[in-house]
């Protein structure tokens, strides 16, 4: 079993135990997962008004170092827009204008509008996770992310959270462990 010990004073419950603290396409991702490795994989349910980062680390004694953001980024090259995920600790930022804008053969990169990321998504707004994500989007997960022995992410509602170790993040389809994806926040 994972150590859930960065969920602070939470008592999280096995994922798969619990699909109803999930949206519907993180539920169904975990579902098509190895039982071994969806047994690695925690849920906590939390006050939503707390799901941003800081708020929910300040509220359940959770480390900042020890939660991961994952931001939508919208690359436009012409009439083209491509949506991709990254994944950093929350103590520091993507590098949207510069890595990822490359990694997207984009003119332009910037963090997708909420409405677009809701909606392309299945996700709540601040709850959106790298685990359900459409098909076919680049996950970028900061090397840090990946080393983790444990992030806890979003579970794709805003009324809990997530948390697994950083290999089965950095494991995930269309996943790619990037050094120097996240910068100093």
């Amino acid at each position: 079993m994972t150590d859930w010990s960065v969920f602070g004073t939470l008592a999280p419950e096995p994922a798969l135990a619990r699909l109803d603290l999930l949206a519907s396409p993180v539920a169904a991702a975990l579902k098509e997962w190895d039982t071994a490795e969806a047994a690695q994989v925690g849920v906590a349910e939390i006050d939503p008004t707390l799901a941003d980062t800081a708020a929910f680390c300040a509220a359940y004694g959770s480390p900042m170092d020890g939660s991961a953001n994952c931001v939508i980024v919208a690359g436009r090259r012409g009439d083209a827009v491509r949506y991709a995920a990254c994944l950093v600790l929350a103590t520091t930022r993507a590098d949207v204008n510069g890595l990822v804008r490359r990694r997207l053969d984009a003119r332009k990169a910037s963090f997708a509008p909420m409405d677009d990321a809701v909606a392309l998504t299945g996700m709540e707004y601040g709850g959106i996770t790298p685990l359900g994500l459409p098909d076919g989007w680049p996950l970028l997960v900061d090397a840090a992310v990946a080393a983790a022995p444990a992030v806890v992410v979003g579970s794709g509602l805003r009324a809990s959270k997530l948390a697994l170790p950083g290999a089965l993040l950095a494991a995930l389809p269309e996943a790619e462990v990037v050094e120097g994806l996240a910068r100093p926040a």
